[in-house]
């Protein structure tokens, strides 16, 4: 008999981005998130839009601006979200 999962809220699935994008989830942490984004039309824009910038933005830093390396992208999300709270 299958178990749902619990269910998660907008803020907490935008909360999880950057620990999602850097795979470092539990798998049912990442079971959760997935089953919200495939019934959230919101938070699934959100996350594509997430994917894209960073995708973009690290095509940018091979270019020649060290500056904007997906791991600087990744701190400046954990110093943005650590300032608020």
């Amino acid at each position: 008999m299958a178990t749902s999962l619990p269910t998660l809220t907008c803020r907490e699935a935008v909360e999880q981005a950057t620990d999602y994008y850097e795979g470092v989830m539990p798998p049912e942490a990442v079971a959760r998130l997935q089953s919200h984004l495939a019934e959230c039309e919101g938070c699934a824009n959100y996350f594509a839009q997430l994917r894209l910038t960073v995708r973009a933005l690290s095509t940018v830093a091979r270019e020649g601006s060290p500056r904007l390396a997906p791991r600087g992208i990744i701190q400046a999300f954990r110093d943005w979200k650590a300032s608020r709270g």
